[in-house]
């Protein structure tokens, strides 16, 4: 008797976009605001641990868990969690077309600063850094902007610097996305990603942001 084959979820996906980041960030709100759908998100920061898929035809979008402090989750967990990240960026990097990575824009300088005092890279530059690595195209959403004290082009330079990309920001603008998922603010966000859908000749997906 022939065993029945194995159904793939993911078969006759030609276009993925991923959605990371810390958590609170704000990335499944991000994710919210982008499609309109009802993405799950979390009462607590950390409290969502496997990924969340919504796909239309062939495009498949994917909010990773959060990764970094988990409220009520022990450290041995969150290692796991972020392992788990990581291998799933790793398997899945040949179908991954674009990779959105949201920091939250008032506290990510600090979080660095911490990091650096102990001599240690903060989560948020390790996963950039793996993006680039794999060759996989990333937009960083910088979000919470109407938090963020001071000069906004000043913290989004700092931002740059932190992730070797040469200030001032500008000059970055076709992959760094100034956001406010909390006022629906997304246009730059919004338009990156369907930059990339158009030069990919994807017009068609336009419909789904």
């Amino acid at each position: 008797m022939k065993m029945a084959k194995k159904l793939d979820e993911f078969e006759g996906i030609n276009f993925e976009i991923l959605f990371a980041g810390r958590s609170n960030v704000g990335k499944s709100s991000v994710l919210k605001q982008i499609t309109g759908k009802n993405v799950k998100v979390g009462k607590r920061p950390g409290v969502t641990l496997k990924p969340t898929h919504i796909r239309y035809s062939d495009l498949l979008l994917t909010d990773l868990p959060g990764f970094g402090f988990m409220s009520g989750v022990k450290d041995r967990k969150q290692d796991i969690v972020k392992d788990q990240i990581v291998r799933y960026i790793e398997s899945n990097a040949e179908r991954i077309s674009l990779a959105v990575l949201v920091i939250d824009g008032a506290t990510f300088l600090d979080i660095v600063q911490r990091w650096e005092e102990r001599n240690e890279i903060p989560i948020d530059i390790e996963i950039f850094e793996l993006f680039k690595e794999l060759g996989i195209d990333t937009i960083l959403a910088v979000n919470k902007t109407d938090k963020i004290d001071g000069e906004l082009d000043k913290t989004l330079d700092g931002i740059c610097d932190k992730l070797e990309m040469l200030p001032p920001w500008k000059q970055w603008i076709d992959c760094i996305a100034p956001t406010c998922a909390k006022k629906g603010d997304l246009k730059s966000l919004k338009s990156l990603i369907r930059q990339r859908l158009h030069n990919a000749k994807r017009d068609d997906l336009f419909q789904h942001f």
